[in-house]
């Protein structure tokens, strides 16, 4: 069974972390993750764009003027989509864009992405991100030991310290691990996950969690 180094903030290792059977050897499928990826960022669209139609618009419905005879264009009424300030045909109207993969796309494509950050030497697993302060100054200078100038941070609910700490940080997110996105976890070259939240990580795949062993 292979196992994944566990540090703490200092940088220093105090375990091992096995790793769930089969992790390494997924099969890694960039166009099953392109398809999540757009199936969150179109969940994320607001959908709120709108344009008024003939019947929405300010304007008299009376013809102009009569059908022949006055060697003009035949006209019905001035909103009609020809004119300035008439109507829009066509036009957008406020929808939803998100759709729902299937339950196991999502999750082959999430594991995919895994995977693939634990091949690339890209996921680092701490036994804790307990801070003493939520200052961001603090959390910058933990990471920058452990060679990380930016990252995706992956804990348990309840850390408010770190979730103050990366609120105002362009180069930090934090978010837990039962709730993880795939665009986030390709968003950023680096994940940092605590051990409590990769088992977390590990049930939202569907491999399971994975007992730890700790170094005398």
């Amino acid at each position: 069974m292979s196992e994944i180094e566990i540090k703490n903030l200092g940088g220093a290792a105090v375990g091992r972390l096995p790793l769930p059977d089969g992790l390494e050897q997924v099969k890694i499928k960039p166009d099953l993750m392109h398809e999540a990826v757009l199936s969150e960022l179109a969940s994320l669209r607001r959908g709120t764009a709108k344009t008024k139609t003939r019947g929405e618009v300010q304007g008299s419905g009376k013809k102009p003027w009569r059908q022949k005879g006055t060697g003009r264009a035949r006209v019905g009424e001035l909103r009609n989509p020809l004119w300035r300030k008439g109507g829009t045909v066509h036009g957008p109207v406020p929808r939803d864009y998100g759709y729902a993969l299937p339950r196991r796309k999502r999750r082959a494509a999430l594991l995919s992405a895994l995977a693939l950050k634990l091949r690339d030497r890209q996921l680092t697993v701490l036994d804790n991100l307990a801070l003493d302060t939520p200052k961001t100054k603090s959390l910058a200078a933990a990471l920058r030991g452990l060679g990380l100038s930016a990252a995706l941070l992956v804990d348990r609910p309840g850390n408010a310290n770190l979730e103050l700490a990366t609120r105002n940080h362009p180069s930090f997110k934090h978010v837990h691990g039962h709730s993880l996105s795939l665009s986030d976890l390709l968003r950023f070259d680096h994940v940092v996950v605590t051990r409590a939240a990769f088992e977390d990580l590990t049930q939202l795949v569907g491999l399971g969690a994975q007992r730890v062993e700790e170094r005398p």
